[in-house]
């Protein structure tokens, strides 16, 4: 993720100030950027040459031809250095935006059309070709493109295949695309978000919500939501959210199959003790504390039913841990108080 907003440099007539505006707003709504619109505009005297000049203090700068902004004549010699090889020295993008019938220079590229502002955003992110949806999506595609593509926004569909073919053709307008599972609790759906977005949150599962809305709300992020809704992974700011009904196939994994036996169906104890321990190995080297209490209170509690005294033993054990970590020692020391009148031999008297 980029550490700082790149800013960008329009220049253009006051006749061309609504399309600016306009560019702005969509680049605004759909890429991280600072526009500098109000220095854009072209004062009394200047021409687009000197406003490019004065727009080289910007990462990137748009210069927008119409018919108030490109002179009758404009010979090579007075455009060239300032559009084409004083960028190139120092290091600016500079692109060409045409807004109406007006004939600019043929050699300068790349060159776009002001109708068209997702190829200005595309260029702007350095966006890849997305893959081109099927025919028979390309309608709803494009939708759901207008809706949450170009400007961050919530959509629900209930389709796997249209959900996939949208991320496919749209993967290049976000900073990052993903795909939540349709997993049995918050405390999962939350870990495999973070995970995912390459962030380590050992907290709570509140505190990790927490953080996890801080960091999405500022990125422009689409986050696929699998299965029943999760209103508390809908993150709003920047990033879109694309609920998708029809749940997906779902990987497997130590921690995903532990979450799966221990909260799914019965199955045999054996094979839930087994996932139950290899999900647990597989949360603590990721650092997903909140998910291992949660298998850890789930996996005590089976045992519990079952009277199985080792294996209430070992989930209160690292139950214990895991409160005395987060700092909640009152709590750690009655589940330890419970652990030991439980399970702990005692020593039999003669």
């Amino acid at each position: 993720m980029q550490a700082l907003t790149p800013t960008l440099f329009p220049c253009y007539a006051p006749a061309d100030r609504d399309t600016a505006r306009r560019i702005a707003a969509f680049l605004d709504r759909g890429a991280d950027v600072r526009v500098f619109l109000e220095e854009g505009e072209l004062r009394p005297g200047e021409d687009l040459a000197a406003k490019a000049r004065e727009a080289l203090t910007a990462d990137v700068v748009l210069v927008l031809f119409s018919r108030s902004s490109l002179p009758p004549r404009w010979p090579r010699a007075e455009w060239e250095a300032p559009l084409v090889t004083e960028p190139a020295e120092a290091g600016v993008r500079i692109a060409f935006v045409r807004c109406d019938d007006c004939v600019p220079p043929r050699v300068l590229a790349p060159m776009f059309e002001a109708k068209r502002p997702r190829d200005i955003k595309r260029w702007f992110r350095n966006s890849p070709e997305g893959n081109v949806p099927p025919a028979d999506l390309a309608v709803d595609v494009e939708v759901l493109g207008l809706d949450i593509a170009d400007r961050a926004g919530v959509e629900t569909v209930h389709s796997t295949g249209l959900a996939s073919a949208f991320a496919d053709a749209f993967r290049g307008d976000f900073d990052a695309v993903i795909r939540v599972p349709a997993l049995p609790t918050l405390a999962a759906a939350a870990g495999d978000a973070t995970l995912q977005l390459g962030l380590r949150l050992g907290g709570e599962l509140a505190a990790n919500l927490e953080r996890l809305h801080a960091f999405c709300t500022e990125r422009r992020l689409l986050v696929i939501l699998e299965g029943e809704p999760r209103g508390e992974l809908v993150f709003g700011g920047r990033t879109s959210t694309l609920i998708c009904t029809e749940p997906g196939p779902c990987a497997p994994g130590p921690l995903r199959d532990a979450q799966r036996l221990l909260f799914g169906a019965p199955s045999v104890w054996s094979a839930v003790c087994a996932a139950a321990r290899q999900g647990r190995r597989q949360a603590l080297d990721q650092g997903r504390l909140a998910e291992c209490h949660e298998l850890m209170e789930r996996w005590r509690g089976l045992a519990e039913e079952r009277d199985d005294l080792g294996v209430l033993d070992e989930a209160a054990r690292e139950i214990v841990w895991i409160l005395e970590s987060w700092g909640r020692t009152d709590e750690a020391a009655l589940v330890e108080r419970r652990r030991a009148l439980s399970c702990d031999e005692q020593i039999p008297l003669f």
